[in-house]
C-alpha cells in the first residue's frame, strides 16, 4: 500500500481580513479589460467596460509586498466614466492623484514643477506595477460577506508615511524630468504626451 506522508506540509496560513484601516505598502497591477477608447486616452486593452452599466474603470489588484500580510492580495476598481455623471471618474482621478503622490514621494501640497509633472503619467502602462503605500478598508463583495480593498493611498503627509515607505523612497524628479512609475515607462523613456486626454488632464 502506498502512503502519502503529510508531516512535512506548512502549516494553514490565517484568512481573517486585515484589519480596517492598517497601513500596508503594495504593489498595483491592472487586470486587462480590453476595453479602449483612444478619444478618451484608454489605450492598450487596460479599461473594462461593465456591459450591463456602461461604466468604466480599471480592475486592479494589490499585494501587499512586506510585512505581516505580505503576499496577501486586496482589490479594488478606480473609476473612470459612469453614465450616471461625473462623480466615479472624479473619484478615480483623485485616487490615481494620492497613488502618484504616494509612489513618488510627492507632499499633497506641493503644486512646483517637479511636482506636478510627477503626477502626469503616459498612460494606464504607467500605472502598472506602481508600488505606493495603501489603507485597507472593507466593502461587501457579490454575496454580501466582507472583503479586505484599498480605497486610499496614503501620501508623505502622513505621520507613518516615511517609517513604512522609508525616507529616501523616490524622491521627486528634478524639474523637467519625466517620471516613470515602473519598468515599462523606464525602458520606454517616454516623455509626456502633448494634449493629454481628459482622465490624465
Amino acid at each position: 500500500m502506498t502512503y502519502f506522508d503529510f508531516n512535512t506540509a506548512s502549516e494553514q496560513t490565517s484568512f481573517d481580513l486585515i484589519p480596517k484601516g492598517t497601513l500596508v505598502r503594495v504593489r498595483m497591477t491592472i487586470k486587462p479589460g480590453g476595453f479602449d477608447d483612444a478619444t478618451q486616452g484608454w489605450t492598450g486593452g487596460y479599461a473594462t467596460r461593465n456591459l450591463s452599466t456602461g461604466s468604466v474603470y480599471l480592475n486592479c489588484e494589490f499585494v501587499v509586498t512586506e510585512g505581516e500580510f505580505a503576499r496577501r492580495k486586496l482589490w479594488s476598481l478606480i473609476g473612470l466614466h459612469s453614465p450616471k455623471g461625473p462623480e466615479w471618474a472624479n473619484m478615480g482621478r483623485t485616487m490615481v492623484k494620492a497613488i502618484l503622490n504616494s509612489a513618488r514621494n510627492i507632499q499633497p501640497s506641493d503644486n512646483s514643477p517637479a511636482a506636478q509633472n510627477a503626477r502626469r503619467i503616459n498612460g494606464f502602462a504607467d500605472l502598472d506595477g506602481i508600488e505606493f503605500l495603501g489603507k485597507v478598508d472593507w466593502d461587501k463583495d457579490q454575496n454580501g460577506q466582507d472583503k479586505a480593498v484599498i480605497k486610499s493611498a496614503v501620501t508623505p503627509d502622513h505621520k507613518d508615511y516615511s517609517v513604512i515607505m522609508g525616507a529616501a523612497h523616490a524622491p521627486a524628479p528634478t524639474a523637467g524630468a519625466t517620471p516613470n512609475a515602473n519598468a515599462y515607462a523606464q525602458a520606454t523613456g517616454r516623455a509626456p504626451v502633448p494634449g493629454r486626454p481628459s482622465w490624465a488632464q
